[in-house]
């Protein structure tokens, strides 16, 4: 029997229902849900109902049994549940109950039918970029960890900027104060670093991003370098202000002057299941709301059209008819 890893935000009362409701379509469609053993609690004691069979993550089944992880919430959920599944094959499929949802698959609209494209194996599986992340103090490491979204280097203090120096292949850059700085996977483009400022990136396109932190510098634009690049910031001592950085706003490492952040495309990527082939333009439009009237389409290309038809051209407010000619010998000398 295929098992399928349940995972929610288990503190909302809607995720709660459609945690019950995706265990008992999974259960009558044959295959067996699994969960953590403190969101099984919590979903148990929360609902009245009686539960259908679910097995424990760690109890009665690992890792290495589950066929895929259903996500249930927004971003923040699929980044912790990324966190979990890390070093497994286990693809994850979200169902977005939170407000932009850019990881998510599909909306707690489409609950049923997702459950169906996973009881049918009708869905694709695709590898996200993520970055290994490596923290410094003089010659000594003091922390290694890795992002899906990014790695943001931020000010400790309120009051007080930071003074770095961002650095790509082990040259510097520029120097400049700033609240912080946002090293960013293609994934990531549309989360902090789109909120500093930084460009969209397709997720198809393998990149490093970074972006500056309300920068107080004349050229402290976002920069977008090779997928097998090192990019990294040090934290300059000629002033005592302390940094934090933050991978996918889960993990955190003080950052005294002095330290230096080095950021490397990871060799683990992240595994998401796809049922929709959408294209990310179309879901960007979407997620974001953004305004498109007025949007007539692509030009029909004349080297499509085999009949040959009058083009109006404006010459100096005149209009002049031409013919379009069919390509060919026509007109050749």
């Amino acid at each position: 029997m295929r098992r399928i890893l349940v995972l929610a935000h288990t503190g909302r009362s809607d995720a709660l229902r459609a945690t019950f409701d995706t265990c008992v379509t999974l259960r009558d469609a044959g295959l067996m849900p699994v969960m953590l053993p403190d969101e099984l609690a919590e979903l148990t004691q929360a609902l009245p109902h009686p539960m259908p069979e679910v097995l424990s993550l760690g109890v009665d089944s690992t890792l290495q049994e589950i066929d895929l992880a259903m996500v249930l919430g927004g971003d923040g959920t699929m980044l912790r549940s990324a966190e979990l599944v890390r070093g497994s094959q286990v693809p994850l499929l979200g169902v977005n109950l939170g407000h932009v949802g850019f990881l998510a698959e599909s909306d707690r609209s489409d609950l049923t039918q997702t459950v169906r494209w996973v009881v049918d194996r009708d869905y694709t599986v695709e590898e996200r970029m993520a970055i290994d992340v490596n923290v410094w103090f003089g010659n000594r490491r003091v922390a290694q960890t890795w992002a899906l979204n990014e790695a943001a280097v931020e000010k400790a203090d309120r009051e007080r900027m930071i003074e770095i120096v961002m650095e790509v292949d082990a040259r510097p850059i520029s120097t400049f104060g700033c609240d912080g700085m946002v090293l960013a996977t293609p994934t990531g483009s549309t989360a902090y670093a789109f909120s500093a400022g930084g460009p969209v990136v397709w997720p198809e396109l393998e990149a490093l991003i970074m972006a500056p932190i309300s920068a107080h510098a004349l050229f402290a634009k976002p920069l977008v370098v090779a997928p097998t690049s090192e990019i990294a910031v040090e934290i300059l001592a000629r002033t005592d202000a302390q940094a934090v950085l933050w991978c996918d706003g889960r993990r955190s490492i003080n950052l005294p002057p002095g330290s230096r952040v080095e950021v490397t495309r990871s060799a683990t990527p992240v595994r998401l299941a796809r049922v929709n082939q959408t294209p990310f333009s179309e879901r960007l439009v979407r997620k974001f709301e953004l305004p498109t009237a007025g949007w007539r389409g692509p030009v029909h290309h004349p080297e499509m059209d085999p009949v040959s038809t009058a083009l109006p051209i404006v010459a100096h407010g005149v209009e002049v008819v031409e013919p379009r000619r069919k390509h060919g010998t026509e007109g050749r000398a």
